[in-house]
């Protein structure tokens, strides 16, 4: 059986200050740092062979702690990078609200009609990194892996293997820290549930 963990990066100052870290050069709290040492504590006896991550710094830290824990290597890869929003990027929720109009009303309350030009939808996400979780199935096969990635990456992905519709983004809580597991059984049928 495969068996693929899902662990959303450290919290950061960006989230205890509610901010949109997006794509930003955001580093790990000391809390964060802790956080991430008791998922690696937690993870230790389970097998993993590798650990993926997004390209931010926040999950590549989260990452190379989780490797030196695990004993084993990471690497980023760009199909778990946050999504990109970019003009977001670094504002805190009410400097979205007051600086770009109707936008961040309709991210809160109709999620899956969200599309803005040179922005990500939520459906864009979902499909790069459902496609990059297939590639790293079918490469490491009866095998352990974990991935680090981001709270909005992470909803789209628990939302997929749960056979949820975008619709219910919201419905998906994690945080910061949390660890979700994706098993794939020998006939292929994958579930996840959170750890």
């Amino acid at each position: 059986m495969t068996t693929i963990y899902l662990v959303r990066h450290g919290i950061t100052q960006a989230n205890k200050e509610n901010r949109f870290a997006g794509r930003t050069d955001e580093e790990l709290h000391v809390e964060g740092k802790d956080q991430i040492l008791q998922v690696g504590e937690c993870l230790k006896s389970n097998g993993i062979l590798a650990v993926y991550c997004g390209p931010a710094n926040r999950t590549v830290q989260s990452a190379k702690i989780l490797g030196s824990i695990l004993q084993v290597p990471f690497s980023p890869l760009e199909e778990l990078d946050e999504i990109n929003i970019s003009h977001w990027d670094g504002l805190t929720k009410d400097e979205i609200r007051q600086n770009c109009g109707d936008e961040y009303p309709i991210w809160l309350n109709r999620p899956h009609t969200f599309s803005l030009p040179e922005c990500e939808t939520l459906k864009q996400v979902q499909e790069r990194a459902v496609g990059v979780v297939n590639r790293l199935l079918a490469r490491h096969n009866s095998e352990s892996l974990l991935l680090v990635s981001h709270l909005i990456v992470l909803r789209c992905l628990v939302l997929y293997y749960q056979e949820l519709g975008i619709k219910d983004f919201r419905s998906i809580k994690i945080d910061n820290g949390s660890i979700f597991c994706l098993s794939e059984d020998a006939m292929g049928r994958r579930s996840i549930q959170a750890i």
